[in-house]
């Protein structure tokens, strides 16, 4: 059951509602979609088979996805504690050619949210703030492209797997029920999982942020952007929402974020998958999994 957070002074009132994100801070609208719910967990053990997992051919223990698409071989590649620093090497190299970056997270659900008795605008920040707070990136993916929506050659995917233990840190049962159903394997992000301060600092130096020239393609990103803000910064968000979309556009510049875009115009609704389906555009890779949602 989630928690209930309320200040004494506070009188905001609790909704349910999930509201766009709008990058350029206008009317606040961060929370994130509702996370589906699922069946009994499976939790695999470091390095998992898709056998060992229930016969999910799906996990993320492996090394890579490798797909056809447009008669290219395209991987999707995972990232562990093991060989981070070396893709990240990679990923400076590929920003020069393919600056349009894709990104998607999975993050352990929600726990808490703002109590009170009347509505405030900044009750959906309140709820991010508190929530990336508490809780722990599980996955990161980046998807690389040109201004033609070209992908880069051979691996234009990464997944980057985070250090996270279902035995020490918090989450939502809803939501971890969802990401094992999907193939993450938490066995392998308790022991082999990326140390997110070591991650700061390579993002930090890959190029990908403080630069405008990066132009970062997103879905109903608040948290997400939370997540790597948190990351970035080693600290907790900033206390208002003004000040964290000024944070938010000193290291992400430059944001497209789809579902905000969508929502400017008549006759789409729907999440991402639906648009994706409306638009023709073919998944690769497993849904609920970083890499692929990216």
């Amino acid at each position: 059951m989630a928690a209930v957070m309320q200040s004494p002074s506070s009188k905001t009132s609790l909704t349910t509602d999930s509201p766009t994100f709008n990058p350029r801070g206008f009317g606040g609208g961060l929370s994130p979609a509702p996370r589906s719910r699922s069946g009994n967990s499976i939790l695999g053990t470091p390095g998992s088979s898709g056998s060992q997992l229930g016969g999910n051919a799906n996990t993320n223990a492996v090394a890579s996805y490798k797909f056809e698409h447009e008669g290219e071989t395209l991987e999707i590649r995972n990232v562990w504690a093991e060989n981070v620093e070396e893709e990240m090497a990679l990923i400076r190299e590929v920003i020069e050619t393919h600056p349009y970056v894709a990104m998607d997270t999975e993050f352990p659900g929600v726990v808490a949210r703002p109590v009170s008795e009347t509505y405030s605008p900044d009750y959906h920040y309140k709820s991010l703030k508190c929530n990336v707070d508490l809780l722990k990136i599980i996955q990161l993916g980046l998807s690389f492209s040109d201004k033609e929506g070209k992908f880069g050659k051979g691996c234009p995917c990464w997944q980057f797997n985070f250090k996270f233990s279902l035995d020490d840190d918090m989450f939502a049962q809803d939501s971890i029920d969802l990401l094992v159903k999907s193939g993450i394997s938490f066995g392998d992000h308790a022991v082999r999982g990326i140390d997110p301060l070591c991650f700061g600092e390579l993002l930090m130096v890959s190029g990908l942020v403080l630069d405008d020239r990066v132009k970062w393609v997103t879905y109903h990103s608040g948290y997400d952007f939370g997540y790597l803000l948190k990351i970035l910064t080693t600290v907790d968000l900033p206390s208002d929402e003004k000040t964290f979309f000024e944070t938010l556009r000193v290291y992400f510049p430059t944001i497209y974020d789809i579902k905000y875009m969508t929502s400017l115009c008549d006759g789409h609704f729907g999440g991402l998958q639906k648009l994706a389906d409306d638009l023709k555009c073919p998944r690769i890779g497993p849904e609920h999994q970083a890499g692929s949602d990216s």
